[in-house]
C-alpha cells in the first residue's frame, strides 16, 4: 500500500499538554507511556490508526473506558486506539434493537436506554466502557432475568487487519461472519480487532425493585454466605443478588425486576432474619436505581482483583477461609464480591456464545483496595493469598476481570471453547496484530485449515445494523 497511512482523530503525544491526562487508567496500580493516543470518532479513523501502526512496525492496544484491571489497554512505546468518544446510539423501535458506539459508559448507555423507555443488562460500575465489558460477558443485577450483555449482542462492527499493513470493517451478525460474533459474546476485549459498534437487542424498561441490606461487622458473615449460596442461584429468574464484604461490613444488594416489594422481602426472608441488618427498599425505574446500585469508592487509587466462578456450593472450610481473610484486610475498601448466577444465564443465546460459565451458580471476586503506595506489598500479597487459597473451590475465571498470575488463563476464562476461539483468531488475525499479555493466542500452525478472509462489509450484499 505504500507509505500513506496517517493518525487521524485527535492525536496526544509525549511532550503534549494532554499527554498526562490520556494517558492514565483507573487503576493507578499501573502506569504506561505510550507512543501516542488517537482518539477516534468513528470507524474510518480506527481503521487509520491501525493501518497506521502496522505501517510504523509498532504495537497497539484498544481502549474503552480505561478499566482495563491490569493496564493492558495501554503499553509503553505503541498506539493507543481510543474509542471513547464513540458515542451514538441510533435505536430501531419495530426491531427493538439499539445500535450503540463502543465508547459509551455502561452508566450512559443506561441513562440514554431509559430515556426512551428500553433496558440491556449491564454490569454495576457505571464508568466501565460498553466496549470491553460485551465481549467479555459482562453481568449485574439484571443478569438473572435478561443473561449477559453479551446474550444480548446482535451484531458487531469490528475493525480487523487486512492483509500485510491494511486493514477494514467486517460485519459480525448471525449471516455475516457470524464465528465472529459467536467469539464476541465473551471471547474477551481486544482479542481480534476493535469493535466500533454494537447492535443489542432492548427489552422494555420496566419499574424495578431494589433492597440493600447491611450487617454491621462480620460475625453474621458465615451465615449470611451459606444461606445466599443456597438460595441465590435458585431464586425466581427475576431476582439478582449480589453480597459484598468489606473491612467493617456485609451488604446484600437484591434488585427484583418488574416486581412487588412483599415478594422481594418474601424471596429474601431467611437472610433477612439473620442478625439485625439495616434494611432500604427503593421501587423506581432501573436508571434512576442504577445510580445507586454503581459500587464501588471512586477515591482509590490502586486495585488488585481476582475472579473465580463457583459450581459447586462453598463447603465450611472455604466459608471459614472467606471469613478469617476478610478479617485480615489490608485496608477499609478491600473486600469480597458475590454475585448470582443461575436464571437466564444458563441459556446461551441463539447461534451461542464463546462464554464458558453457563453452571456457575454464582461468580466471586476477592480484592484488595488502597491508596498508600506503602502498602502495595501487604495489600498484593493479601489479594494473591486469597485468591490461591480459594482456587480448589472454584472452577473458571472471568476474563474481564483477569487472573494475570494465572498460568491455566486460557482454561479458566474460557473453558471447553478456547481452541475455537483459537481457530477464530487464525481467520481474523493470522498476523497476530492485536496483541496483549493474555490475548487469545493463534492456533498452532499445523491445526490451521485454509479459510476465506472475511468479507469486507462491501461484500457482504448486506445492510449494516442500525
Amino acid at each position: 500500500m505504500g507509505a500513506t497511512a496517517r493518525l487521524t482523530g485527535e492525536v496526544v503525544r509525549p511532550g503534549d499538554p494532554g499527554y498526562e491526562a490520556a494517558r492514565i487508567g483507573w487503576n493507578r496500580l499501573y502506569s504506561r507511556y505510550p507512543e501516542a493516543i488517537v482518539f477516534c470518532c468513528d470507524a474510518h479513523e480506527v481503521i487509520n490508526a491501525v493501518e497506521w501502526a502496522r505501517e510504523e512496525g509498532i504495537a497497539l492496544r484498544a481502549r474503552s473506558g480505561r478499566h482495563s484491571l491490569e493496564g493492558w489497554s495501554s503499553l509503553d512505546g505503541g498506539l493507543v486506539i481510543d474509542v471513547s468518544r464513540m458515542k451514538n446510539l441510533e435505536i430501531d423501535a419495530t426491531a427493538r434493537t439499539a445500535t450503540v458506539g463502543t465508547g459509551l459508559t455502561q452508566a450512559e448507555t443506561v441513562a440514554a436506554l431509559g430515556r426512551r423507555g428500553y433496558v440491556i443488562p449491564t454490569g454495576s460500575e457505571g464508568g466501565v466502557g460498553l466496549g470491553g465489558v460485551v465481549l467479555g460477558g459482562g453481568f449485574g443485577l439484571l443478569t438473572r432475568s435478561m443473561g449477559l450483555a453479551c446474550d444480548n449482542l446482535l451484531g458487531a462492527d469490528v475493525v480487523v487487519a487486512d492483509g500485510a499493513r491494511s486493514a477494514k470493517v467486517v460485519e459480525a451478525t448471525d449471516r455475516s461472519n457470524p464465528d465472529l460474533l459467536w467469539a464476541c459474546r465473551g471471547g474477551g476485549g481486544g482479542n481480534f480487532g476493535i469493535a466500533t459498534s454494537y447492535t443489542l437487542r432492548l427489552r422494555e424498561l420496566s419499574d424495578v425493585t431494589f433492597l440493600i441490606a447491611r450487617w454491621t461487622g462480620h460475625g453474621e458473615l458465615g451465615a449470611l454466605l451459606r444461606a445466599w449460596q443456597r438460595e441465590a442461584p435458585v431464586a425466581d429468574e427475576r431476582l439478582t443478588s449480589a453480597l459484598e464484604v468489606d473491612s467493617t461490613a456485609v451488604e446484600l444488594s437484591a434488585l427484583l425486576y418488574d416486581g412487588s416489594r412483599r415478594e422481594l422481602t418474601d424471596q429474601l426472608h431467611s437472610l433477612l432474619t439473620i442478625g439485625d441488618p439495616e434494611v432500604t427498599v427503593t421501587d423506581d425505574a432501573w436508571p434512576t436505581v442504577y445510580g445507586s446500585v454503581d459500587r464501588g469508592p471512586n477515591d482509590v487509587a490502586n486495585w488488585k482483583f481476582y475472579s473465580q466462578f463457583v459450581t459447586r456450593p462453598f463447603p465450611d472450610e472455604a466459608i471459614d477461609l472467606i471469613v478469617r481473610y476478610m478479617g485480615d484486610a489490608p485496608s477499609a475498601p478491600s473486600n469480597f464480591f458475590c454475585s448470582s448466577f443461575g436464571g437466564a444465564v444458563r441459556h446461551a443465546p441463539p447461534g451461542g456464545s464463546a462464554f464458558p460459565h453457563r453452571d456457575a451458580l454464582f461468580y466471586c471476586e476477592p480484592g484488595a483496595a488502597w491508596n498508600d503506595p506503602a502498602l502495595n506489598s501487604k495489600a498484593l500479597g493479601w489479594a494473591a493469598g486469597f485468591w490461591r487459597a480459594l482456587r480448589p473451590f472454584c472452577d473458571g475465571a472471568y476474563v474481564n476481570v483477569p487472573n494475570a498470575a494465572a498460568s491455566d488463563w486460557e482454561r479458566e476464562y474460557y473453558g471447553p471453547n478456547r481452541a475455537r476461539l483459537r481457530q477464530v483468531k487464525a481467520t481474523y488475525d493470522p498476523e497476530n496484530v492485536f496483541r496483549f499479555e493474555q490475548s487469545v493466542p493463534p492456533p498452532p500452525a499445523v491445526d490451521r485449515a485454509p479459510r476465506r478472509p472475511p468479507p469486507d462489509r462491501a461484500g457482504t450484499g448486506e445492510r449494516p445494523p442500525r
